[in-house]
């Protein structure tokens, strides 16, 4: 048994007819419960909830303060390759786009890890496109001993491996794993990846359940908001949490929900996910999973993320970069820019951003200590 087996029993629900039938009087009473059943998150993520967002936004802020104290986690993505098999319409790095395909050396590597350190960054994302050939296991391991010399934590959004990988990978200094499912929508799943290794979505669905077996500490998933209903997507990724939680105790389990980007290939969805929606989604979860931790990225506006920073956001990240080896050629400016994997949002610096968070009353950490 697996998450892909546990969300079969969703396969025909009715989202639509469950949420227009929610009440008040159950918005009210699932907000002062200790325990919520996925009916009751599924009810948070309703229309109707939304009358009742500040209730539920200071609940949020309640459970998050008890849980982590007021503090925010920074952390900085490394691109190390761009070079992609999969043609996923939606990313800026997909093997169909003209785009200036890199990957870098080891060098390199060391000059990108002196600058975000440099930055006070000690919590890494390393990411690259999904390319077995380019970026190896042992390509991917001589990386992560480059990134230990100069961070105290390391997280991987990488291509999906075995369990055994995963070990190997973890023996090399790797504390975590992140993962988005893009859709869980299986049907919809299939349109919107249409070559490569992606395609699988049942191996990509049980991603964190090797690495958790190989003993990842740090365990995130999520979904990429816009591709389909904002109410279903995010109910799917919430469940996939909770699911890891019971089934990795050991691990800290985490979630995002990042909305789309503009990027090369021009993808255009049909659907909306406006700010109060991305705010109900996190106070929802924060609600459903009190100890869960919650990211939030460049992808939003400064504005944006400093608005919801009280609502239980437990991590941003600060200063990035989507290109690859991106830190180097903004200091350079004069080297030619590949194009990143979709358009940032909050480009301030990772200074700023926290004075951001101290202005909301918060503390900026620099090291993961959960």
């Amino acid at each position: 048994m697996s998450f892909y087996d546990e969300i079969q029993k969703y396969k025909n629900f009715d989202f639509k007819a469950f949420t227009d039938k929610v009440l008040d009087n159950e918005i009210l009473n699932i907000i002062n419960k200790k325990n919520l059943s996925e009916q009751d998150f599924l009810a948070l993520l309703s229309p109707k909830a939304l009358n009742y967002i500040e209730k539920i936004a200071c609940k949020a802020n309640e459970i998050a303060v008890n849980n982590f104290g007021k503090t925010i986690l920074l952390y900085a993505p490394l691109y190390i390759s761009n070079f992609c098999i999969n043609n996923c319409l939606y990313c800026g790095f997909s093997t169909n786009n003209n785009i200036k395909r890199e990957m870098l050396s080891f060098e390199k590597i060391k000059e990108n890890c002196r600058i975000i350190a440099n930055y006070g960054i000690r919590h890494i994302l390393l990411v690259c496109g999904e390319n077995r050939i380019k970026t190896s296991l042992e390509y991917l391991k001589k990386s992560v001993k480059i990134l230990e010399k100069y961070f105290d934590s390391i997280d991987l959004e990488v291509y999906p491996v075995e369990e055994n990988e995963y070990r190997e990978l973890f023996d090399a200094g790797v504390d975590g794993l992140t993962i988005y499912q893009e859709t869980y929508d299986e049907n919809l799943y299939k349109i919107l990846h249409t070559k490569g290794t992606k395609v699988d979505y049942r191996y990509r669905i049980e991603t964190c359940e090797r690495a958790g077996k190989a003993n990842y500490r740090n365990l995130s998933v999520g979904a990429l908001l816009g591709l389909k209903d904002f109410i279903s997507e995010v109910f799917f990724a919430g469940i996939h949490a909770q699911y890891l939680r019971k089934e990795f105790s050991h691990a800290e389990i985490g979630i995002s929900f990042p909305r789309l980007r503009p990027a090369k290939g021009g993808f255009q969805s049909k659907t909306t996910v406006t700010d109060i929606q991305l705010v109900q989604a996190i106070c929802a979860v924060r609600l459903f999973i009190n100890r869960i931790n919650i990211t939030v990225s460049t992808r939003e506006s400064s504005k944006l993320r400093s608005s919801i920073i009280p609502l239980g956001i437990t991590k941003m990240s600060a200063g990035s970069s989507t290109e690859v080896g991106g830190y180097v050629k903004r200091i350079a400016k004069n080297e030619i820019l590949s194009k990143g994997q979709f358009t940032i949002n909050d480009v301030a610096s990772v200074a700023s951003v926290k004075n951001m968070i101290y202005k909301a009353g918060y503390q900026p950490v620099m090291k993961d200590m959960f």
